[in-house]
């Protein structure tokens, strides 16, 4: 019998669904001629062919529509692993500050993305900036904040080798961003584009780490009545898992 919660199957599945979304919007990008392919020459063709960054990628139709969706859904599901994550780390945690500064961080990025999704860059330049700021930061602050907690809390006596692959990840997130800046601020839009993908990727393999601890809590949601009795499952009847009530 597998004696996993199903729940790790959530993070990976949200990772692989939404980096899957991201390249759909690339390979129509480039179907339509508006970026030009990673790896290619970038020439500037009559003013249509664009370096293919993920947010040119998706401003025009038909991939901005699926990149609207791939963002909103992206910050939603998401918005749910960091509750989900909060909710596990919350009787395990000695400083319940850095687990609810991890929660309210990743949450405003997560709004951030919708962002980054319905407000396409040559339209609404500044907010879609602002959102894009929002994500990058943000997110980078937040893997670097759940990397420290995994090594502190070591759930399972899991967390020293969880949090080596979690500092490894945000090293590799912080580098390809700051490569990113330096790349756009010389101009070399080719290779900012390649930074901006490899950062996304990571992140994505990032959050889908999280099956590690998932794994070992099963989430419950418990319906009660004004001033009555919880209706739901108790502790004991999630034998050899941490039960949190959502």
């Amino acid at each position: 019998m597998w004696n996993c919660s199903p729940w790790a199957l959530l993070p990976p599945i949200y990772s692989v669904f939404t980096a899957a979304g991201l390249w759909v919007v690339y390979f129509v990008a480039v179907r339509h001629e508006v970026i030009a392919p990673l790896g290619s020459k970038y020439r500037r063709r009559n003013g249509s062919f664009y370096p293919p960054y993920i947010s040119i990628a998706g401003n025009s139709p038909p991939a901005s529509c699926i990149f609207s969706e791939v963002m909103n859904l992206a910050a939603f599901v998401g918005f749910i692993i960091a509750v989900l994550r909060y909710l596990q780390l919350k009787q395990r945690i000695d400083k319940p500050w850095l687990n609810v500064s991890s929660l309210v961080v990743f949450s405003i990025g997560c709004f951030g993305m919708t962002l980054v999704g319905n407000f396409q860059i040559f339209t609404e330049e500044m907010i879609h900036n602002f959102g894009t700021l929002m994500t990058f930061g943000l997110g980078v602050l937040f893997c670097w904040v759940q990397s420290y907690i995994t090594l502190r809390v070591n759930i399972e006596n899991e967390g020293r080798m969880a949090s080596i692959i979690r500092f490894l990840l945000s090293g590799s997130v912080t580098v390809c961003m700051i490569l990113y800046f330096c790349l756009m601020s010389q101009r070399l839009h080719m290779q900012a584009a390649q930074c901006q993908w490899a950062l996304v990727m990571f992140f994505l393999v990032f959050l889908g780490t999280f099956a590690i601890e998932f794994r070992h809590s099963r989430f419950r949601t418990v319906c009660t009545d004004n001033f009555g009795r919880a209706v739901g499952l108790s502790r004991s009847e999630v034998s050899g898992h941490q039960t949190d009530q959502l």
